[in-house]
């Protein structure tokens, strides 16, 4: 596992399902700011706009990512979130989501 994937690793989501992960940034930095996320299959399209809502927000060093849906069983995706820190360093973890029936 790369030091950039969350400690928790793939995930697994039912393609009804809509789901809220959350991130907490402690391992690598405090207080985010400015977070994004996209959303890949594996194919590496961004499919962000088909398969997210809503708005991305941070407080403390927890980063609330957009609710994730209408996912494709079968289908693998690539969450990448980036966030700057007090420094304005970047910085960007990942995590993956197999979708299943």
């Amino acid at each position: 596992m790369s030091n950039r994937e969350v400690t928790e690793g793939r995930q697994t989501q039912g393609e009804d399902e809509i789901i809220t992960y959350t991130i907490t940034t402690t391992n690598w930095a405090s207080d985010p700011t400015t977070p994004s996320m996209v959303v890949k299959d594996k194919a590496g399209t961004d499919v962000s706009s088909t398969v997210t809502s809503g708005s991305i927000t941070a407080s403390d060093d927890v980063i609330t990512l957009k609710p994730i849906k209408l996912l494709v069983p079968g289908e693998s995706y690539k969450v990448e979130v980036q966030f700057t820190c007090g420094s304005g360093a970047p910085w960007e973890c990942y995590f993956w989501i197999d979708c299943e029936a």
